[in-house]
């Protein structure tokens, strides 16, 4: 049984509402599923809890308050909810406010889709629409403890930042939100996030789009492990890459935590990510492997002609739209292909400002945001087979939308658009 503070008492028992009373009976169900003795104080909470026509259809009512009440706090009652007592933010929801159109959704689908974010913001949520809050301004410091949704996201904070959190769903993110609180349970506690296993990289890993491959095969060959990297060859991820790299790894595994000594936050040495203790198992990375995880990747794919290419997942940062306007500076894509670019809608605006997004769009591509085909399932019509510089897209987006996938470099998939086949 979880021991509860006082307040934490009052919370349950309803002295704070319904609907907080919703949210610690949620929270203290899904403690006893973790095994959490207790809750943990959070003040940064990322959820995704704008919805649209796929959950007023099941509801059959479009009303926010009812809509967040059944799908975030599991009521059939609609609930007054008040203020967030945590600082909140929204993560990457179903429709470009600007190009929803694009996506094949009418005005009625955006309006549904706008009230609901309204509801949210009148919360005190942030409404900052992307899976990945900390490249705009969502910034856990070392140690915190956070509630976060959004599997490419939760690796980059513990890892990366050193901030903590496990994968949650909709309904205990939701929870955190109204009464700050999250299970101490798994990646929350210190000895969780010792390194249980090690790859040993055998070949230079020097651009992004290696670093997609790397960790596609790490999360597959270690599943829900917590890793260290070892390498006799120089490893210097810049940002970007470090984001795809674990987007990669939580796509064909789990990864929610990975060490690599002298640049992720919490080890600078392996010894210290292992906490002194000897690595459950040892895997390698070479010229093999690396050639067998491209395989992999592109293995749905039949043919060269490509109908679509998508850039930007996890959302596209300044600098990967910086690159996207000089590769197509000049250039024209492929009258028979869609290119489409995807960011969070603040970095959209920078990107205006700084004239990448004219270059982009003069081109014929889109710079789309708050979105993804995934998130959003829509694809440009007639889609049969796509090119993305994301192992992670490449991972997903054939089993959802059943097209076929190419998987390469960022200046690859240019060149496909502007081509309108690959030729790698």
């Amino acid at each position: 049984m979880m021991i509860l503070t006082d307040e934490e008492k009052a919370m349950a028992a309803g002295d704070s509402g319904e609907a907080v009373a919703a949210a610690m009976e949620t929270l203290m169900e899904y403690g006893r599923i973790l095994g959490a003795e207790r809750l943990v104080l959070t003040d940064n909470v990322a959820g995704a809890n704008i919805f649209g026509k796929r959950h007023s259809k099941v509801l059959g009512s479009t009303d926010p308050k009812s809509l967040f009440s059944r799908f975030s706090l599991n009521s059939d009652k609609p609930l007054d909810v008040p203020m967030a007592r945590a600082h909140s933010c929204q993560l990457i929801g179903p429709r470009d406010s600007k190009h929803y159109r694009l996506q094949g959704l009418s005005d009625a689908d955006h309006a549904e889709a706008s009230a609901s974010e309204q509801y949210l913001a009148s919360l005190g949520v942030s409404i900052l629409n992307t899976c990945t809050p900390y490249q705009v301004g969502n910034n856990p410091r070392l140690g915190e403890h956070c509630a976060w949704m959004e599997s490419s996201a939760v690796v980059y904070i513990n890892s990366v930042l050193g901030a903590r959190t496990n994968t949650e769903g909709r309904e205990s993110s939701a929870a955190a939100m109204l009464t700050g609180r999250i299970p101490y349970a798994g990646l929350h506690i210190t000895e969780n996030r010792r390194a249980t296993d090690l790859l040993v990289v055998d070949r230079p890993i020097e651009t992004t789009s290696d670093w997609n491959v790397l960790g596609y095969y790490l999360g597959g060959v270690l599943g829900d492990s917590v890793p260290a990297l070892s390498s006799s060859f120089p490893l210097s991820p810049d940002p970007v890459s470090l984001k795809q790299f674990g987007a990669a790894a939580a796509s064909s595994g789990d990864v929610e935590l990975y060490h690599i000594p002298g640049i992720t936050a919490e080890a600078h040495t392996l010894e210290e990510a292992f906490g002194g203790r000897q690595p459950r198992q040892t895997v390698h990375f070479g010229e093999k492997e690396y050639t067998e995880t491209v395989d992999a990747l592109n293995a749905t794919a039949t043919g060269t002609d490509i109908d679509f290419v998508m850039i930007g997942c996890p959302h596209a940062s300044l600098n990967q739209l910086r690159d996207v306007a000089a590769l197509l500076e000049g250039r024209t894509i492929s009258p028979d292909v869609a290119l489409w670019v995807f960011t969070a809608s603040a970095l959209r605006d920078v990107a205006e400002r700084s004239g990448w997004l004219e270059t982009i769009e003069r081109s014929g591509a889109k710079v789309l945001s708050d979105t993804c085909p995934a998130i959003g399932q829509f694809l440009p019509p007639g889609t049969r087979r796509f090119a993305t510089d994301s192992a992670k897209q490449a991972h997903y987006l054939p089993a959802i939308a059943g097209v076929e996938g190419r998987f390469g470099s960022t200046a690859m998939c240019i060149e496909a658009a502007v081509k309108g086949r690959w030729s790698a």
